[in-house]
């Protein structure tokens, strides 16, 4: 599909000022700049911030009543339940509080939902199991910000409830708690919202035993990365001291799955989103979550090793069922949508494994580029998850439909929504009205946002590891994109494995080989001697060689 080009523009005043006080290259000042950087204070912030800059953990509103009931909890030998979600974030926050609390002495029992019994969330079921546990204080992490009705239960069973979760309030209400641990919560003074819940999890560990405690950096940086959540303050602080720490781990679990994945190089945090995130979250898709949680609880290489071996088989099977609905889904796509109506996809199916259809959303997301819901649908009901594009709020959108809904929740880019079987197609033409209301036809055409336009003369190996300052990358803080003009294909292009394309490509003085991971149908633009506009990020390309720079291509334009 053809992509809009936003070349940032650059600020020339700006870069000569942080290239001066900083004795940094104004190219790298430029991307700075664009990323919202824009002081020398901040610019130090950002390249050399450490974690002796993270905010006091206390700033975060009821931080203080948590740590006072847990402490009563340890005084009066109490048991406490942890109860964590079964993504990434929510068993790598349990494991970091079940730590924590084990270190004090506290007796923990961990608790993770089954994605297909028991749902999303707080449910009213565990309070009658806490009781029977002789549980008298529930912690909640990455979830149970929603749960009003829930807390209620717990309360009238005699059980306390803390949360620590980081997803946004509906309508802005709390539940009824000992204490709710969100920057979200709009009465929270805590200076930095774009915490994922492992973070949260560690800083409440970080209240009870002190600021200098460092325990589980590794965890942290792991749900951090996982979860998608936006590389820039504490969040870039936690995942550049965190990486080396999985590194060195020495944590059983993150041992075994590291040597099972056979990750070998330096590592970044696409091994950590691509490779060891999808492993520990495929228990929690196809199965219980509970085996990725014992993983990095473990206490012994042996057992790990073991354990990740389990998770490397789900891992598998994860692959080939998403892969089945993935090519289902894409059929239906294609039968039942009117791309000149539609400007939501809404689509579901008997059969539809729920633990996938996140994923089966975010594929046809990027392939048609128009908000996405995929629905699981049994026994009437359908559960499913929805994926978005720019301008399109689908939290906001979902609340417009709660009606329709049996119970919904989420973000701007990515929800979880129940309804019944009968509301679909209401809710399909619901969610399209709100959609044409919202987006026009050029937002429906997807975008390369573009750092700086630059001449050949000025890539080399300098400028990468210039560039790579800026590392760790992630949400928030993608990886530079850059562009030049009306260059001209020196070789005739070669498809590789994975309808990968490579060529080499010059101003007539510089040469650079270039190559286009899943571009293979770009390859009529690329003939030998046209002359072309590429977008793309630059690399090293080491692969049995001395290191060279190399085009990672972004987007071809035929230049006309």
């Amino acid at each position: 599909m053809p992509k809009k080009w936003f070349i940032k523009t650059p600020n020339p005043h700006l870069q000569v000022r942080l290239s001066n006080v900083l004795n940094i290259h104004p190219i790298v000042s430029q991307l700075l700049i664009n990323r919202s950087v824009e002081t020398p204070e901040d610019a130090k912030r950002f390249l050399f911030s450490d974690f002796k800059d993270l905010h006091d953990p206390f700033l975060l509103k009821d931080m203080d009543r948590a740590v006072e009931r847990i402490k009563q909890a340890k005084d009066k030998g109490e048991i406490v339940l942890i109860f964590g979600d079964y993504d990434v974030d929510g068993v790598t926050s349990s494991a970091i509080l079940a730590k924590a609390l084990k270190k004090l002495g506290i007796k923990v029992i961990n608790h993770i939902p089954h994605r297909l019994t028991d749902g999303y969330g707080l449910n009213h079921e565990i309070a009658k199991e806490a009781k029977e546990k002789g549980v008298s204080l529930l912690i909640s992490v990455d979830c149970g910000i929603s749960a009003i009705e829930e807390a209620e239960t717990l309360k009238a069973q005699g059980i306390d409830l803390i949360v620590v979760d980081h997803h946004e309030p509906l309508e802005g209400k709390v539940p009824d708690a000992v204490a709710v641990i969100d920057p979200k919560r709009k009465d929270c003074p805590y200076p930095f919202g774009g915490l994922a819940a492992v973070a949260l999890a560690f800083k409440l560990a970080q209240a009870l035993h002190g600021v200098q405690y460092t325990d589980d950096l590794d965890l942290v940086a792991l749900g951090t990365i996982a979860d998608v959540v936006p590389l820039y303050g504490e969040n870039r602080i936690f995942v550049k001291s965190g990486l080396p720490a999985i590194e060195k781990t020495k944590n059983f679990g993150l041992q075994a799955l590291i040597k099972g994945a056979r990750i070998k190089k330096k590592l970044t945090p696409r091994h950590v989103g691509f490779i060891l995130g999808p492993r520990i979250n495929a228990m929690g898709r196809i199965d219980s979550a509970e085996k990725s949680l014992d993983l990095l609880l473990s206490d012994s290489l042996e057992e790990a090793t073991k354990i990740a071996q389990v998770l490397e088989d789900h891992n598998r099977q994860r692959q080939k069922m998403q892969t089945e609905i993935i090519d289902s889904a894409l059929k239906k796509v294609e039968q039942e949508i009117n791309f000149k109506t539609d400007r939501v996809i809404v689509v579901g199916e008997q059969g539809w494994h729920r633990g996938v259809v996140g994923i089966v959303a975010s594929r046809i997301m990027d392939t048609y580029y128009r908000p996405t819901i995929v629905l699981s649908i049994e026994d009437g009901v359908a559960v499913g998850s929805a994926r978005s594009i720019e301008g399109f709020h689908f939290f906001d959108a979902l609340s417009q439909c709660a009606s329709l809904l049996e119970n919904y929740g989420g973000h701007k880019y990515a929800a979880g929504l129940t309804v019944k079987e009968e509301n679909i197609s209401t809710l399909r033409e619901k969610m399209n009205q709100i959609a044409c209301e919202t987006l026009c036809a050029d937002d429906l055409i997807p975008s390369l946002s573009i750092d700086c336009e630059i001449p050949f003369s000025s890539v080399n190996m300098d400028l990468v590891n210039l560039v790579n300052k800026l590392e760790p990358y992630g949400e928030g803080n993608p990886e530079p994109i850059f562009c030049s003009r009306a260059v001209t294909v020196q070789s005739p292009p070669v498809v590789l494995a994975r309808g990968t394309l490579k060529f080499w490509v010059t101003d007539g003085i510089n040469v650079f080989s270039a190559v286009g991971f899943g571009m293979e149908s770009y390859r009529s633009v690329v003939e030998k001697g046209k002359k072309i506009d590429i977008a793309y990020k630059i690399s090293i390309d080491d692969w049995n060689k001395k290191p060279t720079v190399q085009l990672e291509l972004k987007d071809i334009k035929e230049v006309l």
